[in-house]
């Protein structure tokens, strides 16, 4: 990956895709990046379509949208099927599997998570699958020390809940390690 990195966080309103990109940017200010955040949603916020961007850089960020994402989190159906089609092939591509299936070209490198399941059979609160995503993507993607991430979650997690919103991250990079690990055993015996 090269210095700059473009994050699109993409679902329904209501998700807390907002709050996971200013956690994001948050925790890429506290590892020393330039960070942009931006973010939109429909006239009906809980329930139709968001999609927030952060953009990562170590050097000066002089245009503040993400044009070119290089990882793309899409945690419903309508957001895969209106942004996977428009990222390029190299693009890092996070699927909640508990919202989104279907086909699409063999091209892209879809990485499927039952991200939101997870949130809610293992940790009992749906609430916090953005925390949740947030540690696949960062797991996938690295651009963020792991431990500085953890600790921005404390600063916007409300009240009470820090410990769960940390439980939350960390569990997206269990699954994520478990995936990879599975890729990788599957990869070995069909190659």
């Amino acid at each position: 990956m090269g210095n700059r990195q473009e994050i699109l966080l993409t679902g329904a309103g209501g998700q807390g895709l907002i709050l996971a990109s200013i956690v994001m940017a948050a925790a890429a200010v506290d590892d020393n990046k330039n960070v942009v955040q931006t973010q939109s949603y429909g006239p009906e916020a809980r329930g139709g379509a968001s999609m927030a961007g952060v953009i990562i850089d170590i050097d000066t960020i002089e245009y503040p949208k993400v044009t070119k994402p290089t990882v793309l989190l899409c945690m419903n159906q309508a957001s895969f099927n209106k942004y996977m089609p428009k990222v390029e092939t190299t693009c890092i591509i996070i699927a909640d599997s508990t919202y989104v299936s279907g086909s699409y070209s063999e091209d892209y490198k879809v990485q499927f998570f039952p991200i939101t399941r997870s949130a809610k059979e293992e940790l009992g609160r749906e609430v916090v699958a953005n925390m949740l995503a947030l540690g696949v993507l960062n797991a996938a993607s690295g651009l963020i020390d792991r431990e500085i991430f953890r600790e921005s979650i404390f600063k916007f997690a409300p009240k009470g809940s820090g410990e769960l919103n940390k439980q939350a991250f960390d569990l997206g990079y269990r699954l994520y390690e478990e995936g990879s690990r599975h890729r990788g055993e599957t990869s070995a015996q069909n190659p």
